[in-house]
């Protein structure tokens, strides 16, 4: 795991600044601790920060091709590369080094830009092909590493984290107000879009060439599920067998590193499977980490300790209190780079801290396999509200609803009537590849509410709706339900918040690359061919993940319902009546009026309702949040262009 960052020119003759590559290594030296690397040459500027994790000794980028005229950057793994340097060498390329990043180089000379396809793998790659002056930027098929560039009329500059821009004087930070609209309904920016006006991010699975001032980018993966097959006969034990050696696969390969690698183990079903794969079929010892909280209603203690037990794994903790979740909470927007409508990436960055603390510098997680088998609440709540829409005066329908949220003290389908109304809404949208989404972005865009005159204004007549079908691949109508609930879940809330700002960032924070078995594109493609019932088997989310497992663990975590990460967000900033210092005066009537992005009577009577206990619903909880984190980032970044780090 690695940062980098460049910067590319139209005129050939113009070379960069070392000492502006160097700004941006800085910024990035969170995400690469172990090295620098820099190549400076005429058009063209590369920039490198180093985890070393594979080829210790000789691994250090920017790695070229036999002749130089190849130069790579990149961040993230290959995990297949053993296999395709045979392949190459067997083509005739000569290979220097012994790390992961040199198959890019001669992947690019034998194939050009159909190299992608052959990369199993987690990364960002910056490519500069001398020849012909041009740079290549390619993202991984699902996001797992992020990738923003700004561009203007001489040049594109390019780097995994917006704050190298920033240190480099190529940004002068400014909320972009769409972004901030698209943030409070789908919970991340969509498409190419950042949260800073003038900065892009290269989107999941796509590539990106700069040629003599030309741009131009292209799709070269992404989630299909046109192949869904419905023959049955015979299939399910067959499947579950496929899936099974398909996921040891997955995690043998994420396992090559010449460091130790450890697995969090939450107490869920999906960082269950990747520890029990890696105790069952690999050669790696199993040393496994985990949160906790003192609320009970977040912690998962006991189903950690059952797991330890019958894993006999090598386990450590860390105990997460209200107040660290406070103490954490701008360093961890820092690191986002975004406004969040949770606090939960905070905890996770403590978790790659207690990580780090103990000699790792990579782990496995489960991040994903709700999105490839479909696990959420979401897709369960959007059958129910199919179901009810063809019978929406039914009695007795809505009462299905009772199943859902059982985890939850303030659960929306307690109340039938209130369940009603709230999973009703939308039904005209049935139709829609959108629909299983809109109640929760229609309770997200309540933040909207707190909006000032002038963001309102900035915003305009913005469609959410729109917006995110100008994103959907034509072909999603056709797709059963199931499939386009999970593109557009995986397009949103995946790639735009859970991949960035809770996964990615926050291991990274700590220095830890995380690694992510289920997001494999082979597993994802093998599970969007299934049949929809083998993901969901009713109101069973993961059914077949379940059948293929079901021998390697105990019964109480296959059979458990699924019980999202959350933590506390408002009580953790709520102490004996008043907030913690900082939030008190970034959510003072004076600084939200000279930010300008929210209405300062709004705020105070959200935080007024926040210190009296009374905001205990969804919608309080993601706008004290979103506003909250929105005057962290203005602070962190808006007000502090030199990009350096909090001091809270």
């Amino acid at each position: 795991m690695c940062g980098i960052g460049g910067i590319a020119y139209r005129a050939r003759e113009r070379q960069p600044d070392r000492a502006q590559l160097e700004r941006m290594a800085q910024a990035l030296h969170h995400r690469g601790p172990d090295g620098t690397g820099f190549h400076v040459g005429r058009g063209i500027g590369l920039a490198h920060t180093r985890l070393s994790i594979i080829d210790l000794a000789t691994g250090d980028q920017p790695v070229h091709n036999e002749t130089g005229q190849v130069q790579v950057v990149f961040n993230g793994e290959i995990f297949n590369f053993i296999e395709l340097r045979a392949d190459l060498e067997r083509a005739g390329h000569r290979f220097y080094t012994h790390s992961d990043t040199e198959v890019i180089v001669h992947l690019y000379e034998e194939y050009g830009d159909r190299f992608p396809d052959f990369l199993n793998g987690q990364f960002a790659i910056a490519l500069w092909d001398t020849d012909r002056q041009r740079l290549v930027l390619v993202r991984d098929r699902v996001g797992i590493r992020p990738l923003f560039y700004r561009l203007d009329d001489s040049s594109i500059a390019f780097a995994s984290e917006v704050k190298a821009l920033v240190r480099a004087g190529l940004v002068a930070p400014r909320l972009a107000p769409q972004a901030l609209a698209e943030v409070f309904t789908f919970w991340g920016p969509i498409g190419d879009h950042s949260v800073f006006e003038g900065v892009l991010s290269l989107p999941p699975g796509q590539m990106l060439s700069y040629e003599r001032g030309t741009l131009r980018t292209w799709t070269y993966w992404d989630w299909n599920f046109s192949r869904e097959q419905e023959r049955t006969e015979g299939a399910l034990a067959d499947r579950a067998q496929q899936l099974r050696e398909l996921m040891i696969d997955a995690v043998r390969l994420q396992l090559r590193a010449d460091v130790p690698v450890g697995v969090y183990l939450s107490g869920g079903l999906d960082s269950s499977v990747i520890a029990a794969l890696v105790k069952n079929y690999s050669n790696t010892p199993l040393r496994t980490f985990s949160l906790t909280f003192e609320d009970a209603e977040f912690d998962e203690r006991n189903y950690q300790e059952e797991l330890v037990r019958h894993l006999k794994t090598e386990h450590s903790v860390i105990n997460c209190r209200r107040s660290d979740i406070a103490s954490a909470f701008p360093r961890a927007i820092w690191h986002a780079e975004s406004p969040v409508v949770r606090a939960a990436p905070a905890p996770m960055m403590l978790l790659s801290g207690l990580v780090r603390s103990r000699g790792y510098k990579v782990v496995l997680t489960g991040e994903g396999a709700d999105e490839v088998f479909g696990g959420y609440d979401l897709f369960k709540e959007a059958r129910l509200r199919r179901f009810m829409a063809r019978a929406p005066h039914s009695v007795m329908r809505p009462k299905l609803l009772e199943r859902l949220y059982p985890y939850l003290a303030n659960s929306p389908a307690a109340s039938v009537g209130f369940a009603q109304r709230f999973f009703s809404e939308g039904a005209e949208h049935a139709a829609e590849p959108y629909f299983a989404h809109i109640p929760r972005w229609t309770t997200t865009q309540r933040i909207s509410q707190f909006f000032s005159g002038g963001l309102r204004d900035a915003v305009g007549h913005w469609d959410p709706y729109a917006a995110i079908n100008a994103q959907l691949p034509a072909a999603i109508r056709d797709w059963p339900p199931l499939g386009r609930d999970q593109y557009v879940e995986a397009h949103t809330l995946m790639a735009g918040y859970l991949l960035n700002s809770q996964c990615d960032r926050m291991a990274m924070a700590n220095s830890v690359e995380g690694r992510v078995p289920f997001l494999d594109h082979r597993v994802i493609d093998f599970a969007s061919a299934l049949p929809s019932r083998y993901r969901l088997m009713g109101l069973q989310e993961k059914f077949l993940l379940k059948h293929a497992m079901r021998d390697l663990l105990p019964e109480s975590v296959t059979q458990r319902t699924k019980q999202p990460y959350r933590v506390p967000d408002i009580s953790s900033f709520v102490n004996a009546g008043s907030l913690v210092d900082y939030a008190s005066e970034l959510l003072g009537s004076a600084r939200i009026r000279d930010a300008g992005y929210f209405d300062p009577q709004a705020v105070a009577k959200l935080v007024a309702k926040c210190l009296k206990g009374r905001a205990i619903g969804f919608g309080d909880n993601m706008a004290f949040m979103g506003i909250l984190s929105t005057m962290l980032v203005d602070e962190l970044f808006v007000r502090n262009p030199a990009g350096v780090a909090p001091t809270f």
